[in-house]
């Protein structure tokens, strides 16, 4: 999976992560940077997206698109999609761009909009990343986790980064007798959860 990436997908990869370093030094506004998971993170996504069950594959924040490549490309593997949500029409704009350059679109649903009003309909989830505004993450566990599959995938970023933000779902998600859960320090820290 990782041996044979295709230069379009690595070329913006590569692109994106200096956007996204440029954005960290200059002190881009806030909702305008890219905020993107680093690379580890995103072959770590890869390896537990392909290992998930059959079924819906989410992502809630895409942003430019960097982690849905990453997803992606194990969808590629197993003949799924991931569908992607992100609300800021700027980033959709871009996200699109890094689709279609990566010849990813057949791989790919972005819906722009707020993911919570979507969840609903989605009633076998088998893997979703959650990558937000941090003040959405208990929301979307609450909705996610009821209809996800036996053996469904989550994994929240930021679990040790922005901790004490997200301390209340994090204890919620480590207690909750539904899941296995927890924080794997890799990257800005992921809450990784399976349902039971």
């Amino acid at each position: 999976m990782f041996h044979n990436i295709p230069e379009s997908i690595k070329k913006r990869m590569e692109y994106l992560e200096e956007l996204d370093t440029k954005d960290r030094i200059d002190g881009t506004p806030r909702m305008e940077r890219l905020r993107q998971i680093p690379p580890e993170t995103g072959q770590f996504l890869s390896l537990l997206a392909a290992s998930a069950p059959k079924g819906e594959f989410l992502e809630i924040g895409t942003s430019a698109g960097y982690s849905t490549m990453w997803i992606a490309i194990a969808c590629k593997l197993i003949g799924n999609k991931i569908i992607t949500f992100e609300i800021l029409e700027e980033k959709v704009k871009m996200a699109r761009e890094t689709f279609k350059l990566t010849n990813l679109e057949d791989f790919i649903e972005l819906i722009e909009g707020d993911a919570r009003e979507y969840i609903p309909n989605y009633i076998n989830i088998s893997f979703c990343f959650l990558d937000a505004e941090k003040e959405v993450y208990g929301d979307c566990y609450d909705l996610l986790i009821p209809n996800m599959v036996k053996g469904g995938i989550l994994i929240a970023d930021n679990a040790i980064n922005h901790y004490e933000t997200l301390k209340p779902m994090l204890d919620k998600a480590l207690t909750d007798k539904r899941v296995d859960a927890l924080v794997v320090p890799i990257g800005k820290g992921e809450l990784v959860c399976r349902k039971i």
